[in-house]
């Protein structure tokens, strides 16, 4: 009788493999898709080049030459404006077309992109979370607790700037390698879900089974 449970136990496990990331959307969907996927998985290289320099650029005056916010926000704008004075001075000049604000900032269409998939995401989040702390999941309630317990080690070794550094090319990078890598990555979470499961179902029937409950009151029939 514990054969047939240990293999039913197994059995199910097994399952498990193929119900994990069986949506079955491209990455470019899962991401919300329109111009902030692209951006994500690098379909428009000069524009995440650009921004991946710039979240650089913005990292090394923060936390290597330790510029202040409001100074260095100061002399952006001072720069800024020098460069389009100078700029609209010679076009006059030389009869040249005047500065314009790229048509790209223009566009509502990338900012509402990114408001509407950020939203959707941090919905999703809250839903997931809420799920797991439900107790519905138990296996995952402890990894998730365990891995925001070591989030909030990796925290204390880091400086905000530094976090949130690391966090911008964590998305401006992750999505492309699991585009390009997708099978791999799958068949490696999938094990890895698998393998947890069952520890969890050995430590269940090794320690929690064993754990005495009350009786269990038997419902009335009429």
């Amino acid at each position: 009788m514990a054969h047939n449970t240990s293999s039913d136990s197994d059995n199910e496990i097994i399952t498990t493999q193929s119900k994990i990331f069986s949506h079955g959307k491209p990455i470019h969907e899962v991401l919300g898709g329109g111009k902030v996927a692209d951006v994500l998985l690098w379909k428009d290289r000069n524009v995440s080049a650009a921004i991946l320099v710039g979240i650089t650029a913005i990292w090394f005056l923060f936390e290597v030459v330790e510029y202040n916010f409001v100074t260095l926000v100061c002399h952006i704008s001072i720069t800024t404006m020098l460069v389009l004075y100078i700029w609209s001075t010679v076009a006059d000049i030389f009869k040249w077309n005047g500065p314009k604000i790229p048509e790209t900032i223009l566009r509502d269409s990338f900012f509402e992109d990114l408001a509407s998939n950020l939203h959707r995401r941090f919905y999703q989040l809250l839903q997931v979370l809420f799920y797991i702390s439900c107790g519905t999941d138990l296996p995952m309630f402890l990894l998730i607790i365990i891995s925001l317990y070591i989030l909030s080690v990796i925290g204390n070794c880091f400086s905000f700037i530094n976090l949130l550094y690391i966090g911008s090319i964590c998305i401006q990078t992750l999505p492309i390698v699991y585009d390009r890598y997708e099978e791999e990555i799958r068949n490696l979470a999938e094990h890895i879900m698998i393998d947890i499961k069952r520890k969890y179902r050995r430590f269940q029937k090794t320690y929690l089974n064993k754990i005495p409950r009350g009786p269990v009151r038997e419902k009335k029939t009429k």
